[in-house]
């Protein structure tokens, strides 16, 4: 057990007879249109570090009052939030996250030498009054809805409060919506304002993820262009040929996505409801594709089942929740049958 020290002991782990609740990826395939230009593409020199223009005009489209200059294309929405953080504060400047939160968030902001503050949430839900509370003296925000590690959704009116709080105090608002096309309750609520920014990617809604293609958009052209300033001297371009694959997803017809939120919303009842017949205490997910149930001895439940039922999945600990464990349920809904076939079997045991 005292071998389990943090998610990358098992992201790409595969296996005959292992089935993993732990990688964050989609199983879907990327849509076949993105696949179209590799026959005949031969562009090989740099690419603009902000990001290839047509690409970053096609991602305005979807931004009102948006142009091309309000984006920088990233490796990848880590990249995206790598770059945030040390734009956004000075050394010590403190970033308020809620809990629990994507286990890379707390790291990402420290190496920017800035400190995180947790505000708590109950079932997932931002508290308002412990929010605004601890906000006063943070220079950023950062909001994940839909949110990775709990499939939750914040509510509009919260979202909103948030909008007015930052927008008062002048607080950055950092908005990671790689999750946003996947809510199963209600349309995205996208965040704006003068200092928001937002975090995106082609890897969820596309099924991209090693394609490493992501995005940060703002208003606050300083913001981006001090971003961008950055990347010049840190990674350069962000892949062109994945830009171009990217741009050729843009394309896809709107349907595509509705009609895989089916398939998603049918695995979520499917883990949902499997779990919690075994008498686990969770909360339901309403986007992404994540369940956080709390799970006596995580430690001890994690490693054994991996190592007897060849079964990954995440400790809640690596996301600020040291009492519960992350399932992922982007797998196929035979292997999410089987899958808690064994988990039924290891908590007999434990």
């Amino acid at each position: 057990m005292e071998k389990l020290t943090s998610p990358s002991m098992f992201i790409g782990v595969q296996g005959k007879g292992i089935i993993s609740f732990g990688s964050g990826q989609p199983d879907l395939p990327p849509p076949k249109e993105v696949f179209k230009i590799l026959p005949a593409y031969r562009s090989f020199k740099y690419g603009l570090v902000q990001g290839q223009i047509n690409l970053r005009k096609a991602l305005s489209k979807d931004y009102k009052r948006s142009t091309e200059n309000d984006f920088l294309v990233t490796n990848g929405a880590s990249e995206a939030l790598d770059l945030a953080f040390r734009v956004v504060g000075k050394p010590g400047d403190r970033v308020l996250i809620h809990s629990p939160y994507y286990y890379t968030y707390p790291h990402l902001v420290k190496s920017a030498y800035l400190e995180p503050v947790i505000t708590e949430t109950s079932e997932g839900k931002i508290v308002l009054e412990d929010f605004e509370k601890k906000v006063r003296d943070c220079t950023a925000v950062l909001i994940n809805s839909p949110s990775n590690p709990t499939g939750r959704i914040q509510n509009v009116k919260t979202l909103k409060e948030i909008e007015r709080i930052t927008q008062d105090l002048n607080i950055t608002l950092i908005s990671d919506e790689v999750y946003k096309d996947l809510i199963y309750e209600r349309e995205n609520y996208l965040l704006s304002g003068p200092r928001v920014v937002t975090i995106n990617s082609f890897s969820k809604t596309f099924s991209m993820c090693g394609f490493r293609v992501g995005y940060l958009y703002s208003s606050d052209s300083a913001f981006v262009e001090r971003a961008t300033a950055l990347k010049t001297f840190t990674s350069m371009n962000t892949n062109i040929l994945a830009q171009e694959m990217a741009y050729e997803a843009t394309k896809v017809p709107k349907k595509r996505i509705m009609n895989e939120l089916k398939i998603w919303k049918g695995r979520r009842d499917l883990i949902y409801n499997g779990l919690a017949e075994l008498g686990l205490d969770l909360w339901k997910p309403e986007g992404a594709f994540y369940v956080l149930p709390k799970i006596k001895n995580p430690r001890k439940f994690v490693w054994r089942l991996y190592k007897k039922y060849k079964t990954i999945t995440y400790l809640g600990e690596w996301f600020g929740a040291p009492s519960r464990v992350r399932f992922s349920y982007a797998l196929d809904a035979s292997k999410i049958e089987e899958g808690l076939k064994r988990v039924k079997k290891c908590l007999r045991e434990i």
